[in-house]
């Protein structure tokens, strides 16, 4: 697969850093992406990618969304970085330029894999978990937090035969973090979404980057108990508690500390002083974010189940009314975050 032709279907700061790694790494990655600017920065410049400790900046071929179908070559695998909302119809614009023995793969926040696979089938989707700490405010520049050393991904298919290509597109995704192959994707993808469910949405609701805001009283105590009932879900849902991160040695039978643990893991190893959520990265963009993707599954799987789920109900509601326009975010969010759970 080395030798094979690369998309990278959005090229945000996640899809552009790691598609950098594999346009250094010698592979032939295309980009595609759909924010003119980004385009034609890219072209003019190469994409620049600013870590704690090194610069780099990398020529790349990139089209945008509306030259797509010019393309007369067919791609044998697709990365998909798109936020998961767009999910379906990006893979179907995809879909034709994916080789017959190709594969599509969802390195995305949220449950994508199913949606991926429902356009080019089964056998020809891998899901993956991605933990890359990276932020985009200036077209052709990706603020990457965490270098390529420190992040990590898991790839897994939705059966076996799709599992046994998982490990060439690992050694690919080697070049950008370190890789996983995991034979139960959906539930590893759940375990991040369960980490999503506690950080991302609530840290953007009060305004602050993540290390602040876990620091905020009851702020912590929010995150977990957000968490747990996402765990709860899932396992509900019959899917399993799985380490993820690499973590060794978690005690799945106990929800709050298996929470804790990954939670710990997030702030420990993938956040710096500056680092913001996706959520609080979009809304400072003013864009639409993935509260209906990450929280809002949650609540709606909870009540398909009769449980009750107050603190990412609570959470949802906070993030659907700042993204309709009626809040906003700010501290003064904190004591209604704080009360609606007790």
């Amino acid at each position: 697969m080395r030798d094979g032709r690369i998309a990278v279907l959005g090229t945000g700061a996640n899809g552009a850093g790691i598609g950098a790694d594999l346009v250094r790494a010698g592979l032939d990655v295309t980009f595609i992406e759909q924010w003119p600017a980004h385009v034609e920065a890219m072209r003019a410049h190469g994409i620049r990618v600013v870590m704690p400790n090194e610069t780099t900046t990398t020529p790349v071929d990139v089209l945008h969304l509306c030259e797509v179908a010019t393309l007369r070559r067919r791609f044998d695998l697709v990365f998909i970085l798109v936020k998961a909302y767009d999910t379906r119809w990006a893979t179907e614009l995809i879909k034709p330029y994916l080789a017959d023995d190709g594969f599509a793969v969802g390195l995305q926040n949220g449950m994508t894999v199913d949606d991926i696979a429902d356009v080019v089938g089964v056998p020809r989707t891998l899901g993956a978990v991605i933990e890359v700490s990276s932020a985009m405010f200036e077209p052709g520049v990706v603020e990457r937090h965490v270098p390529p050393h420190d992040s990590w991904f898991a790839v897994g298919g939705l059966e076996p035969e799709a599992t046994l290509r998982a490990p060439d597109v690992a050694k690919l995704l080697g070049e950008s973090g370190a890789v996983e192959v995991v034979e139960d994707i959906r539930s590893a993808k759940w375990m991040k979404l369960v980490v999503n469910a506690a950080e991302l949405v609530t840290a953007a609701i009060v305004d602050r980057p993540m290390l602040d805001a876990v620091r905020l009283p009851g702020m912590r105590e929010l995150m977990t108990r957000a968490g747990v009932e996402a765990l709860e879900t899932a396992l509900a849902l019959g899917h399993r508690a799985v380490p993820i991160f690499g973590l060794q040695g978690l005690d799945t039978e106990q929800p709050t500390a298996f929470v804790d643990a990954i939670i710990d893991k997030v702030y420990s190893s993938y956040a710096i002083p500056a680092t913001m959520t996706t959520v609080h990265q979009d809304w400072l963009k003013g864009r639409h974010s993935e509260v209906n993707e990450i929280n809002g599954l949650v609540v709606r799987h909870s009540a398909e189940l009769g449980r009750p789920c107050p603190a990412n109900a609570v959470i949802a509601e906070i993030g659907t009314e700042i993204e309709a326009g009626i809040a906003t975010p700010g501290l003064h969010n904190l004591a209604r975050l704080l009360d609606a759970t007790g």
